[in-house]
């Protein structure tokens, strides 16, 4: 019996998702949908629970994926363990193209309640930024200015668009 399931892999290590426990995968999918560039990419479901893969379809040639799962009650195999939200610094970062556009994401989560900092500037490691908490407490940053990509470029050599 062949224990592979699929015809396409990476040729080299890559770095493909982040996995976080939630409880209510429509309300994830709902969140995620209104206040980030993610969108679904597929959703699962088996005896233990189900889940959702949340990406970016611009990232199609290297995707990174968030992974947020729903255990059934008394189906979850890290029990006893709690999972616990990301925050107050870990976070998952988005960097934003303006500026403009933290000031926006930061009304949009102060109207719904889950703008937890910000907007602020930070130092230029940091950039200008506001953090937001999903439906389940984790803290998700949205930041402009943060040089990632600036960063990554100059270090590793690679042009710019």
């Amino acid at each position: 019996m062949n224990s592979e399931n699929h015809s396409i892999r990476p040729v080299r290590p890559a770095w493909t998702h982040l996995a976080i426990a939630v409880k209510d995968v429509d309300a994830t999918i709902a969140w995620y949908e209104a206040f980030t560039h993610l969108s679904v990419l597929a959703r699962h479901e088996d005896g233990a629970g189900r889940n959702v893969w949340l990406g970016d379809k611009a990232a199609k040639h290297n995707p990174f994926i968030l992974v947020a799962g729903q255990f059934y009650d008394g189906k979850d195999p890290f029990s006893p363990a709690h999972h616990h939200p990301l925050g107050p610094f870990a976070h998952i970062g988005i960097e934003l193209p303006t500026k403009e556009d933290i000031d926006d994401i930061a009304a949009k989560g102060r109207d719904a309640g889950c703008l937890a900092l910000g907007p602020l500037q930070m130092p230029k490691e940091i950039g200008y930024i506001c953090f937001l908490k999903d439906p389940d407490g984790n803290t998700i940053e949205f930041s402009y200015d943060q040089g990632v990509l600036a960063e990554a470029r100059r270090t590793w050599g690679v042009e710019s668009d």
